[in-house]
């Protein structure tokens, strides 16, 4: 915990929280670790050193042994704690505001079990939450969710998610619960105080500041009870000399400072990005991208790659701090994503690649990298129209399974994104087009759409009705396109918001500008424009 954090939950005024741990540390007690992330601030956050946790063992009149089993302060589970500490802060700050509303009786972490903690109240409520990173797939999140559903009950099951797309994804999940589910987003919490609408009940639409949502809460049977560790050991004292570039991994979080966390997370989001597109989606010069990625690159997390070009991709080291931090699997993320090579005395080949993914993105890599400057060249040109970048997903989590018929079916584009200025949400499917030239293949690309848009579910899925912007390689194929795309909506009697470019004119206009052409359209409008086409548009079927 932090100091305030210390105040909110144990219920004293911040000035003698901040005068007691002052003391605790002047006696050798408790010792700190700065901490920061992209939505927390500065700040230090506290534990007991080894000469505190003994103190507290005679307090309570047990051996140390027993006192490093009872509460997770052993080991093993501070490397726990310190390798999800940014999901550790996040759910520290739900806590501290659920305590401004409810005395707090008890709080539990779990190691094992689905839940990532459990609170009950003082009335003897309990809460389980559950916090969703960026790095576990939609399978796994699911999974995860099921067992919470299938495992002992508790009062209410507090979610939080990333954003808005993977909340209303929850909510179908949340649905099934027997117990009451409410869904917030994580900046929301950490931003937003406990008497700020931020909350959402699976079935209604309605948004609840925490009061309210907690209201929900029912009586439970206790916190589920997890299996002690096998070991508990004393930890060792954290020492002030470690670097980035000999740090442990479980301490990295603590180390790193935001902007680098914001880095890792672009990387792995766009690996194999060139670095000047990294500097056009952070928004920053490019002697500070070095001196952003130089600690980085010494702690092993990222590297350069030579390939048409300098590259930057995550090392095994580097996925395995994000898996550890979201609660995902380190093999499975390395499977899927590692950059390290089958073979390391061969030279850097799609076929040396030993993650399955990143051998796919490499083996296309003009693609990838025309995926990359679109997204990078729409982030820059909406920091200078003043439009809020809310997302930008790349192309593992923009897509979208629904139920068509009675098929499962899905869309797989090349990104996402919600931009949003005053009251307007733009929210858009990308598609990089190469191989569609002919009739039936353009046939073929358009036709996962016309099922999407066939149904309710881009509305339930995006609060709105996203477009879809395709870029072809040339006018010529953009023409023919748009003129193939007419002709099957009018035959299934389906209206696709769709959008169409070419990469000639979107580096004249940028992403945002006069670049796009739609069906019934002479000319190329902005977007600004096609937004104002897309609501003359009947929606859904016609």
């Amino acid at each position: 915990l932090d100091r305030l954090e210390l105040a909110a939950v144990s219920g004293v005024p911040d000035r003698s929280a901040y005068n007691a741990v002052a003391a605790l540390e002047r006696q050798g007690l408790v010792a700190s670790l700065p901490h920061a992330t992209t939505l927390l601030r500065q700040t230090r956050r506290y534990f007991p050193t080894g000469v505190g946790l003994r103190r507290l063992a005679e307090v309570e009149g047990i051996t140390l042994e027993q006192f490093l089993r009872r509460h997770p302060v052993s080991a093993r589970w501070r490397r726990i704690l310190l390798e999800r500490l940014d999901a550790v802060a996040v759910i520290y700050r739900l806590t501290s505001s659920i305590a401004a509303i409810h005395r707090i009786s008890s709080f539990q972490w779990y190691r094992g079990l689905p839940l990532d903690a459990g609170i009950v109240l003082n009335d003897g409520r309990t809460i389980g939450v559950v916090r969703q990173g960026l790095t576990p797939d939609r399978t796994g999140f699911a999974k995860r969710l099921w067992r919470v559903r299938e495992g002992p009950p508790v009062g209410g099951l507090l979610l939080l998610l990333p954003d808005a797309v993977r909340l209303r994804h929850a909510r179908r999940l949340a649905a099934s619960m027997p117990f009451p589910a409410l869904l917030g987003q994580g900046r929301d919490v950490v931003w937003c105080g406990p008497d700020s609408p931020g909350w959402q009940l699976p079935s209604v639409n309605t948004v609840l500041d925490l009061t309210a949502a907690l209201g929900h809460v029912k009586g439970g049977n206790g916190l589920p009870a997890e299996q002690p560790t096998l070991r508990a050991t004393l930890p060792r004292d954290i020492g002030t000399n470690f670097t980035d570039k000999n740090a442990p991994e479980w301490l990295l979080p603590a180390l790193l400072k935001p902007v680098g966390k914001l880095a890792l997370d672009l990387v792995s989001d766009w690996p194999w990005i060139d670095p000047q597109h990294l500097q056009m989606l952070m928004g920053i010069s490019q002697g500070r991208l070095s001196q952003v990625l130089l600690p980085l690159v010494d702690a092993g997390l990222i590297k350069r790659v030579s390939c048409k070009g300098q590259r930057l991709a995550l090392t095994d080291r580097g996925l395995s701090v994000l898996a550890r931090r979201d609660r995902a699997s380190v093999g499975v993320a390395r499977k899927r994503w590692s950059t390290a090579p089958v073979d390391p005395r061969k030279p850097l080949d799609w076929r040396n690649i030993s993650g399955r993914r990143s051998r796919q993105l490499l083996r296309n890599i003009e693609h990838t990298t025309a995926v990359h400057w679109f997204m990078a060249s729409l982030a820059e040109q909406a920091r200078t129209l003043c439009w809020d970048i809310v997302q930008l997903d790349p192309p593992h989590r923009a897509s979208r399974h629904f139920r068509h018929g009675d098929r499962l079916r899905s869309i797989h584009p090349d990104g996402f994104g919600v931009l949003r200025r005053d009251n307007v949400t733009w929210s858009f499917f990308l598609e990089w087009e190469r191989r569609a030239v002919r009739p039936t293949t353009m046939t073929d690309r358009l036709a996962p759409y016309l099922r999407y848009y066939s149904t309710h579910r881009p509305t339930d899925d995006h609060g709105v009705r996203p477009a879809v912007q395709v870029v072809f390689e040339d006018d010529v194929a953009a023409t023919h396109f748009l003129r193939v795309a007419q002709e099957e909506m009018e035959q299934v009697r389906v209206r696709v918001p769709l959008m169409v470019s070419h990469p000639e004119l979107v580096g004249l206009g940028g992403p945002l500008g006069q670049v796009w052409t739609v069906p019934d359209a002479e000319q190329v409008i902005p977007v600004s424009s096609a937004m104002n086409w897309m609501n003359r548009r009947p929606r859904g079927k016609t």
